[in-house]
């Protein structure tokens, strides 16, 4: 799946592990249930994380049409930019960066640290735009600009969370399925975090291509609200599993919760807060505090209320150099 049809770049090693988190389930007391985490912040480039998994296909369309700038959106201190202009760097093309101030913040360690630094590190030209810009119209204008300069660029939204891009996931969903079957288990749930929808929509996608249930993916809004999310995960679902070579995936299948988004995308959550240090603590592993932190605080819930049992799944998607971007938030 995917590997023959489509133009794909290798920029990790795959499968990415899957290992139980045993002194957590003992924090937890569990009796009914067992967790595991698949380490997608485990790949090599670029400080790793599971936007690599979306760049593989979309560098790969981008390379087969001949293309010498990629460029991309998403907030100031993206994964997917930072990964963007590595995974660019790697590949030999330029990398341009429209980067909105999305979050409320202008405290240095958010302005200056984490992503903002490996951005600059990995030779991306950043453009920051305003609170409320439209950064596609502003990637496509800039596209414009370098075609009259007789540069071929290449244009992904934010996120890399286009029916291509999405595919990277949908992949995913056969890797995580062999190595089930490898491993000898069947994960009740598989748990994400939902931000631009390419992570949940493409497992979905992956799953139902494979005869699979897309229902066993359950994902933690961090960025829309709930409705929206909903709508959209199910939209761009149907749309990588057209490219798959079709399929039905219900609304019923698309299953989001809503729980952990907080005030907004990107302000600190007590919840998350707490899920970050804990799987610092009792595992010595670091998620980040944008996405993986409130997903993993909504796993944390459903293991304590016991909604969530059997073995459970957590996809830990990288994003640790937001850590340092959000240092004050930790201060206390």
């Amino acid at each position: 799946m995917g590997r023959r049809q489509f133009p794909r770049v290798a920029l990790f090693d795959a499968p990415t592990p899957i290992q139980r988190l045993e002194r957590i389930e003992a924090a937890l007391a569990l009796k009914g249930a067992r967790l595991f985490v698949k380490r997608d912040d485990l790949m090599g480039l670029g400080g790793g994380g599971n936007k690599l998994r979306k760049l593989e296909y979309l560098l790969g369309a981008a390379i087969e049409q001949g293309c010498d700038t990629f460029i991309t959106t998403g907030a100031r201190q993206s994964n997917h930019a930072r990964l963007s202009a590595a995974a660019s760097a790697k590949m030999g093309l330029s990398a341009e960066l429209m980067l909105t101030d999305t979050v409320p913040r202008t405290d240095p360690s958010y302005l200056h640290n984490g992503n903002q630094l490996l951005d600059g590190l990995f030779g991306a030209t950043v453009h920051h735009l305003p609170r409320g810009a439209n950064a596609l119209t502003a990637a496509h204008i800039r596209a414009d600009e370098l075609r009259a300069e007789g540069r071929k660029p290449y244009v992904v939204g934010a996120g890399g969370s286009s029916p291509v891009g999405a595919l990277g996931y949908a992949a995913c969903a056969v890797e995580i399925r062999a190595q089930e079957a490898e491993m000898g288990l069947h994960f009740e749930t598989i748990l994400v975090a939902n931000g631009s929808h390419g992570t949940h929509a493409g497992l979905a996608a992956g799953m139902a291509a494979a005869g699979d249930d897309p229902a066993r993916i359950l994902s933690f809004t961090v960025l829309a609200e709930l409705d929206e999310a909903e709508l959209e995960t199910l939209a761009l679902a149907h749309q990588t599993l057209a490219l798959l070579g079709g399929g039905e995936i219900g609304p019923e299948a698309i299953r989001i919760d809503g729980s952990q988004r907080g005030e907004a995308y990107g302000i600190p959550t007590e919840a998350m807060l707490a899920a970050v240090r804990l799987m610092a603590r009792a595992e010595g592993l670091l998620i980040d505090p944008v996405y993986s932190g409130k997903a993993f605080a909504g796993v944390l819930a459903g293991l304590r209320d016991g909604s969530l049992t059997g073995d459970v799944l957590f996809v830990m998607t990288g994003g640790t150099p937001g850590l340092y971007a959000y240092q004050p938030a930790f201060a206390h």
